[in-house]
Formats: structure tokens, sequence, C-alpha cells
């Protein structure tokens, strides 16, 4: 094979380091194309990353419902009345075909020093949950372990601590075993959780909230069977938008709503957020590939017309090739074979310092020790697949651009190259 022909690539680097200022300059177009496409991708990669992580460990296909004045009158019911979510709307809607996980949410008394430890005391977030919660919310262990369906069943008295909870009242040590007065009852800490999703705080950061089963609440507060919130986490193939229609439609009818009702039943989606980040990154993405492709374009162009100016000088040259007997494809082979050349090592150059350049910025970025709810960036950086298309796209632009000078070469006849002088 001609390419496997060592006098050809010799021949091909002769011809490209003939004029070294030339090609040099041509190549620094396409080396700064492909810079800026791939610095582009790894920033918006690593924005990305910081957004995510924030709410990393909350399940993205949830969605939180509470109850609000009715906005149209029925069956004998005035318009702007208050109503309540229940023990029986959990029931009702945990039986819909696609729920996963289905929590009550019921808010405890947030008052001054309302939680208490021997001399230790601070001001919390009480909140009742099921052990479905730790599903949608999920939660890392410190010490201890989860609320069950034992405790929400015989109504235990037992709660679990956020880490700055436990930081205040213990000090940071293993408290299992030991009680809290919350409002003023006592119950037992049976473990200490720490928030993963930190961008995402329903109520309160879960470090500084005290977990109680909702049922020990429901009862300890007086609240009968009341609730505040309801948190459904749906099946991965099944869609939240889909299935909160079907909720609405169950809370409506067991509360005496009007089916037509918008505002008595609110929504809080989780998943149509993280939708429309999905859709915001998939739309930053689309605008960096369309920025460097541009740039990219102009250093390939760049290269097209450098190869027209060689073809123009080695027009003798051709002729006399075309005279003893060099085939069409041998032309164009030679043309296509020098831009590609000429692309592909800048390119490849650009793509390698431009991965150093994300590396070196993840590696400043880690040792700030920067919190992932508050950096802007995490972790920039291409992954292979990325890196793969680039150098595809960098191949098929560098052939591309030897395409018109090539052809520009076929034109030539081989008599009138010879003549000129």
């Amino acid at each position: 094979m001609k390419f496997l022909d060592l006098d050809f690539w010799q021949e091909l680097w002769l011809t490209i380091t003939r004029n070294k200022t030339r090609s040099l300059m041509t190549c620094f177009g396409v080396f700064w194309g492909i810079l800026m496409l791939v610095i582009l991708l790894g920033s918006g990669n690593g924005m990305k990353n910081a957004m995510f992580s924030s709410i990393n460990g909350f399940s993205t296909n949830s969605a939180f419902i509470f109850a609000d004045r009715t906005s149209e009158s029925y069956k004998g019911l005035n318009k702007g009345r208050l109503w309540s979510l229940r023990t029986r709307d959990v029931e009702n809607v945990s039986k819909l075909d696609g729920v996963e996980n289905i929590s009550p949410i019921l808010w405890g008394a947030q008052g001054d020093k309302n939680v208490v430890h021997g001399q230790l005391a601070g001001s919390y977030t009480v909140k009742g949950v099921s052990d479905d919660y730790f599903n949608i919310e999920t939660q890392d262990l410190e010490y201890g372990r989860l609320l069950n369906r034992i405790d929400l069943n015989q109504k235990r008295k037992v709660c679990l601590i956020g880490t700055d909870v436990n930081r205040v009242l213990f000090r940071g040590t293993d408290p299992c075993g030991q009680y809290v007065r919350v409002n003023g009852i006592y119950y037992q800490v049976i473990g200490v959780t720490n928030q993963r999703a930190e961008g995402v705080n329903i109520g309160g950061r879960a470090s500084e909230t005290v977990f109680i089963p909702f049922t020990t609440l429901q009862q300890t507060s007086n609240q009968g069977d009341t609730i505040h919130f309801l948190c459904v986490g749906a099946r991965a193939d099944v869609r939240m938008a889909d299935l909160l229609e079907q909720i609405k439609a169950v809370i409506k009818q067991q509360n005496d709503i009007s089916p037509t009702d918008r505002q008595a039943v609110a929504v809080v989606s989780l998943a149509e957020q993280f939708e429309t980040f999905n859709n915001l990154f998939i739309g930053i993405d689309i605008l960096i590939w369309l920025v460097g492709l541009g740039t990219l374009l102009a250093g390939v162009i760049g290269v097209s017309n450098i190869m027209m100016v060689t073809v123009k000088e080695r027009t003798r040259e051709i002729g006399v090739r075309r005279a003893i007997g060099a085939k069409p494809w041998d032309i164009i082979s030679q043309v296509m074979s020098e831009s590609l050349v000429l692309t592909a090592l800048a390119g490849l150059l650009g793509l390698s310092f431009g991965v150093f350049i994300l590396d070196f910025i993840d590696k400043i970025l880690t040792a700030q020790d920067v919190s992932s709810d508050e950096a802007l960036l995490l972790h920039p950086g291409v992954s292979i697949q990325v890196a793969c298309a680039a150098t595809a796209v960098l191949l098929v632009c560098g052939l591309l651009a030897g395409l018109i000078p090539a052809w520009r070469a076929m034109q030539i006849k081989a008599i009138d190259a010879i003549r000129e002088e």
C-alpha cells in the first residue's frame, strides 16, 4: 500500500517543512480552534458537575405536594376554602401504579432552643417522616441507623439528628442511645445523618434537622391525621408529570375539590426542575460545539488556502507527474495527505494541550477545597468519548480542507503545466 511506503511519508514531510514559517502559521489556526473547543467543552462539563453535585443524592423523579386554598366552589363548599392533606391521602396515592416511594411530612413546632440535651440546646427543624423519605432525600449515616417501618407502626419515640445538631449537642461523638428533648418531649437518638444533596433543602437543611417518625409526631403534637406535605418518588420508567395528574385527581376526589381546580393541590416538582437543568446543559453543549467548530473551521479554511497556494507553486511538478503516468488518485492522495497531516498534527497538539490545561485547573480547584455547593466548576474535563469525537471531527476537517486544492490540482493539464515558466 502507498501509505505504508516510507518514501511517500518522507516526500510528504519534505513538502510540509519546505516553508516552515508558513506551515507553523497554518497549523496555529487549527491548534487554536481545537484548543478552544476542548476548553469550552471541559468548562461546560465542569459547570454541569458543579450544578448536579449539589443535588446528588436527591431523587430526580420526585415531587412534593401540599394543600392550598381552593379556587372554585364545589359540592356546596365555598371558594377559597382551607383544607389539609390527611393520612388517607397517603394510603390512596400509594396504591397508584408508578409510585415507588411515598412519605408524608409533618413539621414540628419551631421555637427558640426547641431541642435540648443536658445543658446544651439549639433551634432546629423538626420533621416527621416515614422510612421511604430516605429513599428520596438520601442520607449518609455517620452513626446508628435510619428510621424503619417498625418505628412508624409502633409510634416509637426515637429520632435521627443531623450532623450540625450532633456537633452542638453531643460535640460530634456517637449519641446513639442517648436522649434529646424536642419541644418538651424526650426522644431516643438512633442515628446521625449527613446530607448528600447540599443544594436542595425542603423546609431546612438536613444537617440542622431532627427526624421523627411521622406517626409519633402526629400523636405527640396532637395533629390528628393531618400531614403538611406529601413526598412522592416515581419509578424510573414513569414520567412524573403524568403520575402527578393521577395523584391530583385522587386527592381532589378524596377531599371534595373540583376536578378543574388548578390551585387547590400545589406541587413542587423536582423532576421538572431536573429536566429543565438537563435541557439547559444540552443547549449549552450545543452552543459550545457550534462556537468551537466555528473556530476550528476558520483554522481549516486557512489550511485549505495554504494548500491552494502550494498547488499553484507545484504546478510544474504536478504536470511532470501527470506526463510520466501518475494516476489521478496519486495526485489527489498527495494533496489531501498533506492537508490531513497538517491538520492532524496541529489538532492533536491542541487537544493534548487543552486536556493538560483542564487537568491543571482541576488540581487547583481541588487544592482550594471549595465545597460543591459553592463551586462554579467541579472536575472540568472531557470524556474519552468526547475526545474521540473531537479527533474524528478534526480528521474529517483535514480531509475536507484538502478536497478543493486536490480538485484544483486535477484540473492542471500536463502540457500546460510543463510549458509554465
